[in-house]
């Protein structure tokens, strides 16, 4: 089973509730961070990596002795990332999106593939869970093409976690596509309300069974759980705003540990999404 953990914004608790899943559930289990902009997973989960290695996107290389200017490229390209000037022709790297569609229309074959880095990605370990995240290189704007390989990591068996990056921009559909499950995480305020809603259509567009964890839940207002209950959005677990819990995230503790009685409910917690998608994970 496929699980994301999203919200609608950033700093409603999304990587707390991920990273306390990932050591709550037995079995087979690995967490994917796929906010590659701003990874910070591994700040609190402290994997042993085991790999790093470059992640690269093709782009086109053109040769201009084979090359008869003949604007075909140009014209397929949405993005304008090829512009041909006179005799010369010019690759905007940064706007290629990597289609390869000019290649494949160029009649003189003037084109061919080299690599650009994005980024890299690491993989490793933490008394069982396993680790992946993607690390954007600075002033890449591609982030999808990242994130789709951190989620290339997913296992076929056990279960897999994946902390989306927060909004409802492109790379948060990346990160959730063809998940079963996704756990909105928000916040019992108007701007927690304002961008759960925003969330919630993003999701409802992917077709993905959904459900709501309530962290901070005992400030602000019920003016989420009057929306969940008008949406039919199941409250799966609601976190208290605790001085204890607090204390732990701010020494970089995952609180589960800490308070072991928040091992039980997170994995009640996925006893009842399998109950919801009717797909097991390997759990006890």
């Amino acid at each position: 089973m496929i699980i994301s953990i999203a919200s609608g914004k950033g700093g409603t608790g999304k990587t707390t509730v991920a990273t306390n899943l990932a050591v709550s559930v037995d079995g087979p289990v690995q967490l994917l961070d796929c906010d590659v902009e701003e990874p910070n997973v591994h700040l609190f989960l402290r994997p042993s990596i085991q790999e790093t290695k470059a992640v690269t996107t093709p782009i086109p290389e053109i040769d201009l002795e084979k090359c008869n200017q003949c604007r075909k490229c140009s014209e397929i390209c949405r993005f304008r990332a090829i512009a041909v000037l006179g005799d010369t022709v010019l690759t905007f790297p940064e706007l290629c999106h990597s289609c390869g569609g000019c290649m494949a229309i160029c009649p003189e074959g003037a084109i061919t593939e080299t690599g650009r880095e994005l980024g890299v990605l690491e993989t490793g370990t933490m008394n069982g869970v396993f680790f992946a995240h993607g690390r954007l290189r600075v002033g890449e704007a591609m982030v999808p093409p990242l994130i789709r390989v951190v989620r290339d990591q997913t296992w076929a068996d056990g279960l897999t976690l994946i902390d989306a990056p927060p909004g409802t921009s492109c790379p948060v559909i990346a990160a959730m596509k063809d998940t079963d499950f996704v756990l909105l995480v928000t916040e019992p305020t108007p701007f927690g309300l304002h961008d759960l809603k925003l969330a919630v259509e993003a999701v409802k567009l992917l077709d993905i069974p959904m459900g709501l964890v309530v962290n901070r839940a005992d400030v602000g207002n019920n003016a989420v759980r009057d929306y969940a209950h008008t949406e039919g959005l199941p409250i799966l677990m609601e976190i208290p705003y605790d001085r204890q819990i607090d204390e732990s995230y701010s020494r970089g503790e995952i609180f589960a540990r800490v308070h072991p009685e928040w091992r039980a409910r997170f994995r009640e917690m996925v006893e009842h999404i399998e109950t919801l998608t009717g797909k097991g994970a390997e759990t006890k």
